[in-house]
């Protein structure tokens, strides 16, 4: 088996995020009417994405998605990788395609010519920095398993599936394919649960594809707690480590834990100056550690680098890299 070429080739939703920072009475309201719930993603569809947009104040609009931030991180940090994931030939597609090429990540997949519009999340900021997502996800949810190139999958050490893009069948089918493929390679497949609710409404899926073809998971403490129907953290540690080589899991304010092979690393949260806007704090975790675990670092290393990342995304509107990520890398000796 030939070495891998890429570090990464990531799997998940094409989206342009819409940033802006509102109130709480905003969220409130928007909770009564809608359902919108604080600090979470809800799925919508266009006529809402549409009548939301207009209630927004002045935002930020950026090419996104939780694995296509993730991809933007691990670029910044020097890595080189590739994104799957479908948009629309419209604008904003093109767009997104641009955004993607502009840093060295390989992006092919061909867009959708007939259908939904390319995607988009509208993120709401808190005055407490928490994110509320409201996402219409569009022509990323068309995604299937013929689009997944097993040359590009087994050209990459690690194949990374957000999970924010499971919830289609087709798109199911097509992660199931992506690591089929990495482990016909010998290559690694790695998830990340991106949202408790997503969890909530996929369960048996999920634990089918942690147990059964995932080798590095990523998850926060209350999407793990979710996935495994436990209260207690501890718990929720002890399951998971019995069905993947390595779980990195973030706490917020607390650091992480990392799992890995029967070890236990506990990394602490790199210091902050002002914690502005959370979007994307788990994705540029991700960043960090697999950049790290592709270029051999210990598993320590690939910690602290992932919340180096964490932290610099925090300190500012956006999830993405404002700063080079590869400028941190001494900082994790």
């Amino acid at each position: 088996m030939s070495s891998p070429v890429l570090g990464v080739v990531a799997v998940g939703n094409a989206l342009v995020d819409v940033l802006a920072q509102t109130s709480e009475d905003f969220i409130l309201q928007q909770n009564a009417q809608h359902g919108m719930e604080k600090g979470a993603m809800t799925l919508i569809d266009e006529p809402r994405a549409l009548a939301l947009y207009e209630q927004m104040g002045p935002g930020v609009e950026s090419s996104g998605g939780s694995a296509g931030n993730t991809m933007a991180g691990f670029a910044s940090f020097g890595g080189k990788g590739a994104f799957i994931g479908k948009v629309a030939n419209d604008d904003l597609g093109k767009i997104f395609q641009h955004d993607l090429r502009s840093l060295g990540i390989e992006f092919t997949t061909q867009p959708l010519i007939i259908g939904a519009k390319t995607g988009r999340c509208l993120i709401l900021v808190t005055p407490d920095a928490q994110r509320t997502m409201n996402t219409y996800l569009g022509a990323s949810v068309e995604l299937g398993a013929d689009d997944i190139d097993e040359e590009l999958i087994a050209s990459a050490a690690i194949t990374y599936l957000e999970g924010y893009l499971f919830d289609r069948d087709q798109a199911k089918q097509a992660f199931i394919r992506a690591a089929e493929l990495a482990h016909k390679n010998n290559r690694r497949v790695s998830l990340t649960l991106s949202d408790p609710f997503c969890v909530d409404r996929h369960r048996s899926d999920f634990l089918n594809l942690v147990e059964n073809h995932v080798d590095i998971l990523f998850a926060n403490e209350e999407e793990l707690k979710s996935l495994f129907m436990q209260n207690d953290f501890e718990n929720a540690l002890n399951a998971v480590s019995k069905n993947v080589e390595i779980a990195a899991i973030t706490r917020s304010e607390k650091g992480a834990v990392i799992l890995a092979n029967g070890q236990r690393t506990s990394i602490e949260a790199a210091p902050v100056t002002q914690v502005v806007d959370t979007t994307g704090a788990g994705d540029q975790f991700a960043a960090g550690f697999l950049y790290g675990f592709t270029e051999g670092k210990d598993i320590e290393t690939c910690g602290k680098l992932g919340a180096l990342a964490a932290a610099e995304v925090i300190q500012h509107i956006g999830p993405r890299p404002a700063s080079v990520f590869a400028e941190l890398i001494g900082k994790a000796a």
